[in-house]
C-alpha cells in the first residue's frame, strides 16, 4: 500500500481532488488530504467537498488571504510539521496555485518525492505569478504527469522528458461525470434567463481585475453585450470591484455568487457561450461542446483554441464580436483523455514508488492526436 498526501487550497484543485480520491480509494492506497486555506470561502471550498463527496480534509491549515510571499511562506510552514508528520511516499501537488508551490518547497526540503499534477501547462507570460508556480514545481518535481501531448512536449524542451508521463487530464473525468449527472436537471437561473439564450462569464485573474481602468474596461464589455451575462462572481472579483468603484449589476450583467460544480456543469451546458479568463472554465466550455471567449493574451490549453472552439481576446473591445462569432465546427478529438486520468495517475504513483516491472506505455495509455 502507497500513502499517498495530497495538498489542495483553490477550487480547480478541488474538482481534480475528486477524481484522484476516487481512484486512490478503488486502489486501496492511504490517501491524505491537506486543505491550505487558499480558498476560504464557503462557496469556493465546502460546497465541491459536499457536492463532489470528496472526504473531508484531515488537516487544515487555515492559511486565508495574503500577499503573495506572506501566503506562501505561511503555506511552507504549516505545511513542513505535516510532512514531518506523515512522512508520505508522495506528496501530490495540483496545478498552479500558490497551495502548488509552497507543497513543492516543503517536500523538496524534507525529501519526500514529490509529483505535480497537470505538469507541463505554459503560458510563456512570466508575469503571471501561475506561471512561476507551474515552471518552478515541474522542475523541483520528481515524477510531472502531464495532462496533454503539448505539457509533455513542454517539458521535454526543459530537459524534464525522463521524468515526466502523460497521463490526461483528471478535471476531464469529473467534468464528463457530472454532466451525465445533470443531463436532466435544469441550473438555477435569474428571472430573465432562459436556456440558450445566456453566456456564463467569469474573471479572477490579476491581469483583469487589479487594474481599476481594466477591470471597468473588461466589465463594461460584458455589460454591453446583447446577450444576458450570467456572471459567476469570485470572492476576488468581488472585493476589486467594491474597491474600484465597478458596478458588477449593470446592463447585461446577472451577478450572482459561484455555483457548486455540478450547477457550474449544468448553467454551461444550457448557455450560448463561456467568457472567462479561467483555464479550468475554458477546458470544461471545450469539454461541454460550448463556444468559449477568452480574456487573455494566451491559454495554456491551445488545443480548445487550435480546435476552434476557444477565442482569445486581449482587448475588451473585441469582446462583442468575438462572442457573436459562427458556431464552430464539432469535433471528435479528445486531447484531455477518455476521462480515465485519475486511474493512470494512481498506477503511474504506484508504479513508480513500487518499481513495477510492468511500466506504463510511454503516453500514459493515450492515444497521440
Amino acid at each position: 500500500m502507497v500513502r499517498i498526501l495530497s495538498v489542495v487550497g483553490a477550487r480547480p484543485q478541488f474538482v481534480k481532488l475528486a477524481a484522484v480520491a476516487t481512484a486512490v480509494s478503488a486502489a486501496g492506497h492511504e490517501h491524505v488530504i491537506v486543505h491550505t486555506g487558499q480558498h476560504y470561502d464557503a462557496a469556493m471550498s465546502d460546497v465541491f467537498f459536499a457536492g463532489l463527496r470528496i472526504p473531508d480534509p484531515e488537516v487544515h491549515l487555515g492559511v486565508g488571504s495574503g500577499s503573495h510571499g506572506a501566503q506562501t511562506a505561511a503555506m511552507i510552514h504549516g505545511l513542513e510539521a505535516v510532512l514531518e508528520q506523515r512522512r508520505p511516499d508522495w506528496v501530490l501537488v495540483y496545478g498552479d496555485t500558490n497551495s502548488t508551490l509552497a507543497a513543492a518547497v516543503a517536500a523538496v526540503k524534507l525529501h519526500l518525492p514529490l509529483a505535480h499534477l497537470e505538469a507541463g501547462l505554459r503560458s510563456f507570460n512570466r508575469r503571471m505569478p501561475e506561471e512561476h508556480n507551474r515552471v518552478l514545481t515541474d522542475h523541483a518535481a520528481d515524477l510531472c504527469l502531464a495532462p496533454t501531448q503539448v505539457a509533455m512536449r513542454h517539458l521535454a524542451a526543459e530537459g524534464l522528458a525522463a521524468r515526466s508521463v502523460l497521463v490526461g487530464d483528471v478535471m476531464t473525468d469529473v467534468c464528463l461525470e457530472v454532466r451525465r449527472q445533470v443531463a436532466a436537471s435544469a441550473p438555477p437561473l435569474p428571472a430573465g434567463l432562459s436556456p440558450g439564450g445566456y453566456l456564463v462569464a467569469t474573471l479572477h485573474r490579476a491581469e483583469n481585475t487589479d487594474d481599476a481602468a481594466r477591470l471597468r474596461s473588461v466589465v463594461g464589455a460584458l455589460a454591453r453585450l446583447d446577450t444576458p451575462v450570467l456572471l459567476l462572481s469570485h470572492p476576488r472579483l468581488v472585493e476589486r470591484a467594491r474597491r474600484h468603484g465597478v458596478d458588477l449589476a449593470t446592463g447585461s450583467l446577472h451577478a450572482v455568487p459561484p455555483l457548486p460544480y455540478a450547477d457550474t456543469v449544468a448553467a454551461v451546458v444550457r448557455s450560448c457561450g463561456v467568457v472567462t479568463d479561467s483555464g479550468g472554465l475554458q477546458k470544461e466550455a471545450f469539454l461541454l461542446g460550448v463556444p468559449c471567449t477568452t480574456v487573455r493574451t494566451e491559454t495554456e490549453w491551445t488545443e480548445t483554441v487550435d480546435l476552434g472552439w476557444n477565442v482569445l481576446v486581449p482587448d475588451p473591445a473585441g469582446l462583442a464580436a468575438a462572442v457573436a462569432r459562427p458556431r464552430p465546427a464539432p469535433t471528435g478529438a479528445t486531447p484531455y483523455g477518455d476521462g480515465t486520468a485519475a486511474r493512470v495517475v494512481v498506477a503511474a504513483l504506484t508504479g513508480v514508488q513500487q518499481m513495477s516491472a510492468d511500466p506504463l506505455p510511454e503516453n500514459g495509455g493515450l492515444s497521440s492526436r
